[in-house]
Order: structure tokens, then C-alpha cells, then sequence
């Protein structure tokens, strides 16, 4: 029988597995150059200088996905807004977003904000969403992430989350996101 198209012939789940995994992962390895080209690395720090994170966070998430970062998630927590009466970011995290290239800026607002109010007072945003609640099941966080970020045209790994909490951090299993930043990090 042989694979379809698409298939990247990896091992079968039939009988002597381990062996066969073995021989494959060494044949790939074998297979990748052992060094990036400089000119890719170049255009690596570019976008990532692009997208306002560090190399080695961009070259991380990079090669956990094989994909580009096309959007950045943010929760309200990490924008550091909190007030509903006041949803403005502080004027340092509003510039650095202003600055990013090529990727859509998403915001998930906990409760009681709203989306509507934070997008109106942070139009360096793309969009705005409720966050997940607390309460919701993990099926519901994930079902919730994904309509949001499939609402912007997005692909789900190639979204970094950037976030404050635990629960923020929750959010990239759920999500099936490229990954997680912390916001001191992000905005360091």
C-alpha cells in the first residue's frame, strides 16, 4: 500500500514502531542542514524585529510550528487595561503595537470590559472578543479561541498568544496556538 498524497512517509503504527520511529528521526536529522543559512537568519531577525519579539522567541516558535507569526493575541491583562470606565492602553504598549508589521493585533477583554469600548479607545487594535470565562470548559475555551481567531482569516498556529496569567497561558493549549509570551517580556 502507498501513501497518499500529503502523507510525509513517516513511520507505520504497526509492529516494531520504536525501531522504525529510531531510524526515521535519524534519517531526517541526517536529511536538515545542520546550520540556517545566514541570509535566512537575517530575514528571521528581521521579522521578528518586525513582529517586536527577540530572536530566540521568534526562532523558537518558528521551529515549534514551521510557520511565520501572522497575528498576536493579547488579553486585557497584558495591555494592562482593567478599567471599563478608563479602557485606554498605557501609551508605551499603544506605540509598540503601532510598530508591528504584518500580523494582526487581537485583544481578548476579561469582563467587565467590553470589546466594543476597547477597540474604540485602542484603535491600534484590529479587533477586540470577550476572553474566555473562567467557568467555561475546556471544549468552550478552545471552540471560543478558535471562532476568534478564525473570524480575523487566521490560522491557529500561527497566533502567539501574549498574556499575564496562568489562565492567559491555558489559553495556547486551548487555542492550539504557535505559542505563549509573557507581557513583561513582550513589553520589556
Amino acid at each position: 500500500m502507498t501513501a497518499g498524497i500529503g502523507h510525509n512517509q513517516g513511520p507505520t503504527l504497526e509492529g516494531g514502531h520504536r525501531w522504525r520511529t529510531f531510524q526515521w528521526q535519524k534519517a531526517r536529522d541526517a536529511a536538515m542542514p545542520k546550520a540556517i543559512p545566514l541570509m535566512v537568519v537575517r530575514m528571521h531577525v528581521a521579522r521578528a524585529r518586525a513582529l517586536g519579539l527577540d530572536y530566540p522567541t521568534y526562532a523558537a516558535v518558528r521551529k515549534a510550528t514551521g510557520r511565520d507569526i501572522t497575528g498576536l493575541l493579547f488579553s486585557s491583562n497584558a495591555l494592562r487595561v482593567v478599567r471599563a470606565e478608563a479602557p485606554q492602553m498605557p501609551v508605551a504598549r499603544a506605540d509598540k503595537l503601532a510598530m508591528l508589521e504584518r500580523a494582526d493585533k487581537l485583544a481578548l477583554v476579561h469582563a467587565p470590559l467590553t470589546p466594543t469600548l476597547m477597540a474604540a479607545a485602542n484603535p491600534v487594535l484590529d479587533a477586540a472578543a470577550p476572553a474566555p470565562k473562567f467557568t467555561d470548559s475546556w471544549s468552550e475555551m478552545r471552540s471560543h479561541l478558535g471562532d476568534v481567531i478564525g473570524a480575523r482569516g487566521l490560522l491557529r498556529d500561527q497566533v502567539l498568544i501574549v498574556g499575564d496569567t496562568g489562565m492567559e497561558r491555558a489559553w495556547t493549549a486551548a487555542a492550539r496556538a504557535a505559542g505563549y509570551v509573557e507581557a513583561a517580556r513582550y513589553f520589556s
